[in-house]
């Protein structure tokens, strides 16, 4: 079997159902959310968004949002004055620009604050149906140690290769497992190497 059909089968024995962990009831809360969760965890994120959506509902509330108040509330997940600013920026933006709707096109998704590839390739993926494959840290982790890439590959080059290595069709759905893969077994540090699928060609056990 090809080596790409072989992960893309036990990914979906291990991770049937994969998808975002990032609790959002709409589109505007999960570009929020996913703007938020920059250099921290989903749980975390997820910590702090109800009380930031029961407050700011909607791109217009959020516009006119103070940046104090705004950090109060999601000061838990780090870097929390320039993600302030940010989402309060972007929510000017979605209602200037958009209507208060959260734009299909990369290009335009990209244009937001704090916005870069990754969360609009997460946008699109999960929102809007568009193949897509973000780098996260774990699917890039993940990705090096299955050979799919290299060590030094940076993001943008990984992204690439990825989407080379497999059919289109199946990255929405590889992202997430990738990230579940990661985020649970194949771990940075210590990760679970017993009864893994892809012991024989991991690069970690080399």
């Amino acid at each position: 079997m090809k080596r790409s059909n072989y992960i893309i089968k036990h990914l979906d024995i291990l991770y049937p159902n994969a998808k975002c962990e990032l609790n959002h009831k709409n589109n505007f809360e999960l570009l929020v959310a996913v703007v938020l969760s920059a250099q921290t965890t989903d749980e975390r994120v997820n910590s702090v968004t109800p009380f930031l959506f029961k407050k700011y509902k909607n791109p217009k509330s959020l516009a006119k949002a103070n940046v104090k108040d705004v950090e109060k509330i999601i000061k838990p997940i780090g870097l929390y004055h320039n993600k302030a600013i940010n989402i309060i920026k972007l929510a000017n933006e979605l209602c200037e620009k958009y209507n208060g709707e959260v734009p299909n096109n990369r290009n335009e998704l990209e244009s937001l604050a704090g916005v870069g590839r990754k969360t609009a390739n997460v946008i699109l993926n999960n929102c809007f149906d568009v193949p897509a494959f973000a780098v996260d840290t774990h699917v890039s982790r993940v990705s090096k140690r299955l050979t799919i890439c290299l060590e030094n590959d940076d993001v943008n080059t990984i992204e690439e290769k990825l989407m080379n290595y497999f059919p289109k069709k199946y990255w929405g759905k590889l992202h997430h497992q990738f990230i579940f893969f990661g985020r649970y077994k194949c771990k940075a540090i210590k990760p679970e190497c017993d009864n893994c699928p892809f012991a024989k060609f991991c690069t970690y056990l080399a």
